[in-house]
């Protein structure tokens, strides 16, 4: 064996192999200048080690911790649906414009369209392209957007689970996110969920929202030339919407041919069928939303209301979105009423020359006798401008109009006798006031000619029959027999025929000559229940609510109860036709071609308002007039509202009540 001789004892001995790696040699020695700083390549291959290390330790850390479940509320949220009777839809309202249909109801073309368009190897590829991603890599190292190529399935998380900021950390758990989503939902469930979240423009997220923005139609209803422009503005609708700029309607037929060519290239469409769409689809123009403008918010308002009454909903749960809800409004009747309202307001009133016609208000409401569907209202010029829904608000007195219910109260309990004992006199529409006071039936003295006031006193010896007195004005005799009969059985038969009890009045003298204040609705539907022979059904808005494929209970159609003997409310109703005869005139009459029966305000009438309500066997309607000025402290004075020459108090409301029905019971 050889010795080393004592020099070799002195020298150092090279590094073992675990020295060499752990010791880090940089800035590199042995080199000059510049080329110390440039790494040699192990430690480049290290170093590249070091950081995919990193990434996959924060990839999985990231992966480990995103949660599928973390939904975005608003990626949720869906718009209320109120539909008209007929099914179509009426508005739709929320803060996000969305309707979630299911992929069935998704016709093939929009969905190939939109495949073609994003993201063509969507059911083949894992949830994410490694192009894409390659793609944002570089954007990132340049110092620009976190962003690339996203698939479907990155884009449906972004709109559904993330916020939309563009940073590392968000990018980093939407690919993590889409790995999730791919292993555990099907590519069927994640089209769905990505064409019910995109954004289409015009405020609509979703393709059924997006159907009914450009096209004015379901979903289920286009075909691949309208798919295939839907699915081009998905690259970004303010860019792409044809509507918006001729520059746009460039890009957006550009886009849309190209579309359609992408999916011959894929296979998702014959040669043949891309053929038949050469002619771009141009979409309705583009409008200001009217949301809840015009009568539409007073409708929702009623609707919403029944429905937290008969299912227990709260206004914040409505709120939250997400409901279809069928209402018994008819479109026709509802725009018949509104033209009404508006022509008679235009002839009649001109607020820059006479005080009187400013702020003057109407309401009104139809309901259909037999069941109490809600037909038609109108609650005021415009529901964005005007807040109160005058057709569903308790704060107008009656007046007059509520006469019929207290004649019969007076059919259907007597009068008390006018002695001690307590006895109860039989009454009918021809009875009178004698010249003592006392109601009593048999043949009356001939009526003369009313005073100025139409009032006819005891005191001048001609008494009025009880139907006259309908006719006529007669508040004094209406009075007296309010009290006769007791008013607190007035206001149990009024309650009972559909009037609210928070609606009723003090009971003191004036009550049975309409100092109560109920809604036109209630007042409409009061009436019906005299037109259906005293069966008295209460009124409805709203048919089914559904929320998310399930119908909720409890708007089951109200049930029908008779609550006045059949020929109390026929007499009462005949006694009406007679009103009827004497306000509307025998050329309304005829055109009406049906028996009417009604209650009015006349010019009797104190009360700061005018009512005309009628009925026919098809339609019961309540119109109401009154001046309103907020922060007056109260209704103003309706004396001289349209002019001098207006022949009675209610002319307004019965022009409106006579224009209106004669359209409504002569259409279709």
């Amino acid at each position: 064996m050889r010795r080393m001789g004592p020099k070799a004892w002195g020298r150092p001995h090279p590094p073992s192999g675990r020295s060499r790696l752990l010791r880090i040699d940089y800035p590199r020695r042995g080199r000059r200048g510049l080329l110390r700083l440039v790494p040699s390549w192990r430690q480049l291959l290290g170093l590249s080690l070091i950081c995919c290390a990193a990434v996959a330790a924060l990839v999985g850390y990231v992966y480990s911790t995103v949660h599928i479940a973390d939904v975005n509320a608003t990626a949720r949220a869906e718009a209320n649906v109120y539909y008209w009777a007929d099914g179509t839809q009426m508005v739709s309202v929320g803060a996000i414009n969305r309707q979630n249909v299911p992929l069935s109801d998704i016709p093939p073309s929009l969905q190939n369209a939109v495949i073609s368009a994003e993201n063509a190897d969507f059911y083949t590829d894992p949830g994410f392209s490694v192009g894409g991603l390659g793609r944002a890599v570089v954007n990132m190292a340049r110092g620009g957007e976190i962003q690339g190529g996203s698939t479907i399935t990155q884009q449906y998380v972004k709109n559904t689970y993330l916020t939309p900021e563009q940073t590392v950390d968000r990018k980093l758990r939407e690919l993590c996110l889409a790995v999730k989503l791919s292993s555990s939902l099907s590519k069927q469930e994640i089209l769905q969920g990505y064409l019910n979240t995109s954004w289409f423009g015009r405020n609509a997220y979703g393709v059924q929202a997006a159907a009914m923005a450009y096209y004015g139609m379901d979903a289920r209803e286009l075909d691949p030339g309208r798919s295939a422009l839907l699915a081009a503005l998905l690259k970004g609708a303010e860019q792409y919407d044809p509507s918006l700029s001729e520059a746009n309607h460039r890009r957006a037929e550009a886009r849309w041919k190209y579309v359609l060519d992408r999916q011959v290239e894929l296979g998702h469409m014959s040669r043949q069928e891309r053929a038949q769409y050469t002619a771009f689809p141009e979409p309705r123009p583009q409008t200001v939303s009217t949301g809840l403008s015009g009568q539409t918010g007073y409708l929702v308002d009623v609707a919403n209301k029944y429905i937290e009454k008969r299912t227990g909903l709260t206004a914040a749960d409505l709120g939250r979105g997400g409901y279809k809800i069928r209402t018994t409004f008819d479109r026709t009747k509802v725009e018949q009423l509104r033209q009404t309202v508006d022509k008679v307001t235009a002839q009649t009133l001109d607020p820059e020359r006479r005080v009187a016609d400013r702020d003057v208000q109407f309401g009104a409401a139809s309901i259909r006798p037999g069941d109490g569907a809600v037909l038609a209202l109108y609650g005021g010029s415009d529901a964005t401008k005007h807040f109160t829904n005058n057709a569903d608000t308790a704060g107008v007195p009656v007046g007059s109009a509520f006469k019929p219910f207290v004649l019969a109260a007076a059919l259907q309990h007597g009068v008390r006798s006018a002695g001690t004992a307590p006895l109860r006199l039989p009454v009918t529409t021809d009875s009178f006031y004698d010249g003592t006071g006392v109601l009593t039936t048999g043949t009356p003295w001939l009526l003369p000619e009313r005073s100025a006031t139409g009032a006819i006193p005891f005191s001048t010896g001609f008494p009025t029959t009880l139907r006259q007195a309908l006719v006529a004005g007669g508040d004094s005799v209406y009075t007296r027999l309010g009290e006769d009969i007791g008013l607190q059985k007035v206001r149990d038969l009024a309650v009972s025929t559909g009037l609210l009890p928070q609606s009723m009045a003090p009971l003191e003298r004036p009550f049975s000559v309409g100092t109560s204040t109920p809604s036109a609705i209630r007042m409409a539907d009061a009436y019906a229940t005299f037109a259906e022979d005293g069966r008295r059904t209460d009124p409805y808005s709203v048919t089914a609510v559904t929320y998310r494929g399930t119908q909720l209970e409890g708007l089951e159609r109200p049930p029908g109860r008779q609550v006045l003997e059949t020929e109390v409310a026929r007499e009462v109703s005949r006694a009406m036709r007679d009103v009827a005869v004497d306000a509307l005139g025998p050329d309304t009459l005829r055109a009406l071609a049906t028996p009417i029966a009604a209650g009015r305000t006349g010019d009797t009438d104190r009360l700061p308002a005018a009512w005309f309500i009628g009925h026919t066997e098809e339609l019961s309607t309540a119109v109401t007039v009154f001046r309103d000025k907020p922060g007056e402290g109260g209704l103003l004075p309706v004396t001289g509202v349209g002019g001098s020459g207006a022949e009675r108090g209610d002319f307004l409301p019965l022009r409106v009540w006579s224009s209106y029905m004669t359209a409504a019971l002569s259409g279709p």
